[in-house]
């Protein structure tokens, strides 16, 4: 090997060295840093209930849900439960509080702000807005909640400011699970671009940005860019391949000098960008990536684009598209509308582009990291709750891996909550056997419990375990 790689394999190996000042005084910060959030609550109870359940979604449970949790830390569940799934407390102020915080924290003038629908698989149809509906984690329709989400990216961090959960027209005119799922009356049906524009109304002066971007579910509405250049808002949104475009940079065909002047025909943008000439395109470096340089190419393009059967005035946009080589001789390729000015740079339009992703990079951490997905609860109130209280987990898993790369530069979200929920485990304390008979007991008086409640439903009485064993 070279010397000059192997100068620079020992200097990576280094910055991999896990220094005590990473986990020093990491449990105290954890302490200190659930107090803005809780200091609406004027009753400890509610600020203890809070502390032991973002430590347990920061712990290394399998299922971080209400009854792992309360057994963990030897809790009765019923207490928990009832914090988490019917207490009335409200969480838009610790929301406002999180959007506050990023705001401070990784705020950047030019930032992007992000909406995502994420999938939640369920089972059943008892929980508040669960129905077959597509989830694009699974890639498939099926049984599920679909929540819409709003990131924030800076050149620093990104991380997951709100949430919203969608209900269908369906749902949201069933009164019966309505009200057996506690939906508040004010609640009515609303898009998700009408979601999206709801978050963007009550945290956008939190964080300053410049930029707002999503996917093509979120491009694909006219009406929702529509809403963005009303609110003045600078956008950069996917569209689907099949998109309708008018080239306004090819000349119109001649004037026959009779009826209306001619225009350019509408066409697919997938089948327009097949007769550009190689020279259309240029040359990216997007970013160091994990397996190298991150190169794509770029091109943009005038245009009048039609996404949807509307009848919204179409506006002059700013068409990107971008290609990139996955390998096997495919080409990825991906299309963008902006009412970004003609002469933006290629390099500006590439970071949003990249900055979009950005949130698909925070949902996965929120789910694997701190238990987005793992709730058992039923309620609107249920939901909220839980998914709050995990974006304020993550949250804190990110300001203390900017934290500990001061001292650790290759310092990663997954290796903190390694490393805290082994500080958890040791502040918990839970080896004694008291406690591991009263966990035990527990998991077998709600598992026996839920068998008595089976057989009571058919008007049967269950049978004791003491006749198995004669």
């Amino acid at each position: 090997m070279e010397r000059r790689f192997e100068v620079r394999k020992q200097e990576i190996l280094k910055e991999t060295e896990i220094q005590p000042q990473v986990a020093h005084g990491m449990l105290k910060r954890l302490e200190q840093f659930a107090q803005p959030f809780t200091v609406s609550f004027g009753r400890r109870e509610p600020k203890e209930n809070t502390q032991m359940y973002l430590c347990g979604l920061l712990s290394d449970l399998d299922r971080k849900n209400i009854e792992s949790i309360a057994y963990r830390y030897d809790q009765d569940r019923q207490a928990l439960q009832k914090y988490i799934g019917s207490a009335p407390w409200d969480h838009q102020p610790l929301q406002q509080e999180l959007a506050r915080q990023i705001g401070l924290e990784i705020g950047e003038e030019d930032g992007v702000i992000v909406f995502d629908p994420s999938g939640h698989k369920k089972c059943g149809r008892g929980s508040v807005g669960v129905q077959r509906q597509w989830l694009g984690r699974l890639g498939k329709v099926d049984n599920g909640q679909v929540g819409i989400y709003m990131g924030y990216v800076s050149r620093q961090e990104h991380a997951l400011v709100d949430q919203r959960l969608y209900l269908s027209k369906e749902w949201a005119k069933d009164k019966v699970r309505r009200k057996k799922c506690g939906v508040p009356k004010e609640i009515r049906y609303q898009t998700r671009h009408e979601q999206a524009l709801d978050m963007l109304k009550n945290n956008g002066e939190y964080l300053p940005h410049q930029w707002i971007t999503g996917d093509d579910e979120m491009g694909r509405s006219s009406g929702f860019r529509r809403d963005l250049r009303d609110l003045g808002e600078q956008y950069l949104l996917d569209v689907p391949s099949n998109t309708l475009i008018r080239d306004l940079d090819v000349e119109p065909p001649v004037y026959g000098g009779q009826g209306r002047m001619p225009k350019q025909p509408f066409q697919r943008v997938d089948r327009w960008r097949d007769s550009l000439e190689e020279k259309a395109w240029t040359k990216i470096n997007v970013r160091d990536g994990e397996k190298g340089p991150l190169v794509i190419e770029m091109m943009t393009c005038c245009v009048m684009a039609r996404t949807e059967r509307s009848r919204h005035h179409l506006a002059e946009e700013l068409l990107i598209v971008t290609r990139r080589p996955e390998g096997h001789n495919k080409v990825k390729y991906n299309y963008h509308l902006s009412n970004a000015p003609a002469n933006t740079p290629l390099n500006e339009l590439a970071r949003v582009v990249k900055a979009e992703h950005r949130i698909e990079d925070c949902l996965k951490r929120a789910k694997s990291e701190v238990g987005l997905s793992d709730y058992e609860v039923r309620t609107w109130t249920g939901w909220h709750h839980h998914q709050t209280l995990s974006l304020i987990a993550l949250w804190f898993l990110i300001l203390e891996t900017g934290r500990g790369k001061k001292y650790t530069p290759a310092l990663t979200v997954p290796q903190v909550r390694a490393i805290l929920y082994v500080l958890l485990r040791q502040a918990c304390d839970r080896q004694y056997p008291g406690w591991a008979r009263r966990y035990i007991k527990r998991k077998s008086k709600r598992r026996e419990l839920a068998r008595f409640y089976h057989y009571k439903r058919h008007k049967l009485l269950a049978p004791l375990r003491v006749k198995e064993r004669k």
